[in-house]
């Protein structure tokens, strides 16, 4: 059996804002669109994974939090954490948090999108035995 991971669903309270966020902010392009209102689209990243945004009915009270049960926030490999921080801040991403360890090696870097959920940038050494996944 083959299984590859496809993509991320992330329902949203204004799925046209955060479209235009990942749109901007991380380079991602529109593969799919419904043509609904709301609308329900998948985005495509410059270096692969996808991120479905579809209407939420409603948000969970602790978004942000790292610690709660189920999935908590998507990883987004960088060849270097300080460049791609400098980039992000030029198109308005605030840090709040500093940069730690990876688990398996490396950096992490969290921050948040247009709604508050919760990625991080995470930068492997050049000999990692993680390889690029």
């Amino acid at each position: 059996m083959n299984i590859a991971f496809e993509h991320l669903a992330i329902p949203a309270a204004n799925p046209t804002a955060l479209k235009n966020w990942y749109e901007r902010v991380l380079g991602a392009r529109e593969i799919f669109d419904n043509g609904q209102n709301p609308p329900t689209c998948l985005m495509a990243l410059p270096q692969g994974g996808w991120f479905e945004i579809y209407a939420a009915e409603s948000a969970p009270a602790e978004r942000g939090n790292n610690q709660l049960a189920g999935f908590r926030h998507v990883a987004l490999r960088v060849d270097s954490i300080d460049t791609a921080r400098a980039e992000l801040e030029k198109r308005g991403v605030p840090f709040t948090k500093e940069i730690r360890p990876a688990a398996g090696g490396g950096r992490v870097l969290f921050f948040e999108d247009l709604e508050g959920n919760l990625l991080h940038l995470v930068e492997r050494p050049a000999d990692s035995r993680l390889g690029r996944g």
